[in-house]
């Protein structure tokens, strides 16, 4: 597909694909059970496939990448105790407060470069605790990191701060949502990010195309714990092995094409850059541009079948993605590259007197 649904490229996010006819084939051929009883043998195949792809002793199927990071921090810190994250996290900024609302975790937070938390961020952070202080348990890390542009934690990073947290007595949780796009970036293999985290969250409905759900990957003796966590925030879905399905032919058919997406986000930054605006360079999917009069650009954007975010009042997002092809990019920067012009030369025509 390349201009996606009627014509319109849709470059909001990598969430708004929709299944194909051999995913939705797959889906409707399921063998299913009642995983809640652990009988859902399409669920066990997904969940079995993901732990071995990245070395991990068990796995758990949730419906969201917001559930699963939950069920992971409140496995790894108690009421009362600590996180440290990036001020920016997706757990933080996307995840309804969900840490302090439904966990009693107390965060920390660190204002790291483009997102990469280093052990240089943590240095003098973390913290021991005593009967009079609050130690920090845990140490959460995004790949790739949404709100800083999708982009990677390098291996060398995470194995440093392993090192260091393994040190303290701290664990790490590595939200990986995108993780298939720091792979793809870095040819890394699954296995040695796996490394690196007590923990790990993968997303199956961003890069890989799914409708629905996530896995979370975690050390065994959490298991038992982690499926009643899930099945009291309403994570319980039955014979879900129906939607585990799609997860298992997207790992089949859409993890290296994730390149393209890649590819098509560095034709836009180009095209955007090339005509004067200022694009911070993707390392992924996810194409950042200033652009004073973001909200303006989105909704004019919109008017001409191409539709964006503005994470802020002078960011425009573009996200690539399996259902915006080549011709749905092309579409777009031509859409953009007149839109923001136009808006900014405008924003410049109304500034105040002495202000550009």
């Amino acid at each position: 597909m390349s201009m996606g649904v009627s014509g319109i490229a849709d470059l909001r996010s990598d969430t708004v694909t929709r299944p194909g006819p051999g995913m939705r084939a797959a889906m409707a051929g399921a063998e299913v059970g009642d995983d809640l009883f652990g009988e859902d043998p399409t669920v066990r195949a997904l969940e079995e496939r993901l732990a071995g792809l990245f070395g991990f002793p068990a796995a758990l199927f949730t419906p969201s990448g917001v559930m699963a990071n939950q069920i992971a921090l409140q496995l790894l810190v108690a009421p009362g105790e600590e996180l440290v994250c990036d001020a920016e996290a997706h757990v933080l900024a996307h995840e309804e407060a969900s840490p302090a609302r439904y966990g009693g975790i107390q965060t920390r937070t660190v204002t790291a470069e483009r997102g990469v938390i280093t052990p240089a961020v943590l240095a003098g952070v973390l913290r021991r605790g005593n009967a009079y202080t609050l130690g920090t348990r845990a140490v959460e890390v995004e790949q790739t990191h949404t709100r800083a542009g999708g982009t990677v934690h390098p291996l060398a990073t995470l194995r440093a701060v392993r090192e260091l947290t393994s040190g303290a007595g701290v664990a790490v949780h590595m939200d990986g949502a995108r993780i298939w796009n720091a792979m793809a970036a870095t040819g890394t293999p699954a296995a040695r990010y796996g490394e690196t985290a007590d923990s790990l969250s993968v997303c199956l409905s961003k890069g890989l195309g799914a409708p629905v759900g996530s896995v979370l990957l975690l050390r065994s003796e959490h298991l038992p714990r982690a499926r009643k966590l899930r099945h009291g925030l309403g994570g319980g879905m039955r014979q879900s092995g129906i939607l585990a399905a799609a997860g298992l032919y997207a790992l089949d058919h859409h993890v290296e094409r994730i390149a393209e997406d890649h590819e098509h986000a560095g034709l836009l930054a180009a095209g955007l850059r090339d005509a004067g605006f200022a694009v911070r360079p993707p390392e992924t999917n996810i194409v950042l541009v200033g652009a004073p009069g973001a909200d303006e650009v989105v909704a004019r954007a919109a008017q001409e079948g191409v539709l964006v975010t503005a994470p802020d009042p002078e960011t425009v997002r573009l996200v690539t993605h399996l259902d915006a092809g080549r011709k749905a990019c092309r579409r777009a920067l031509e859409v953009l590259t007149a839109v923001m012009t136009d808006v900014v030369a405008g924003a410049r025509e109304s500034a105040p007197a002495g202000r550009s």
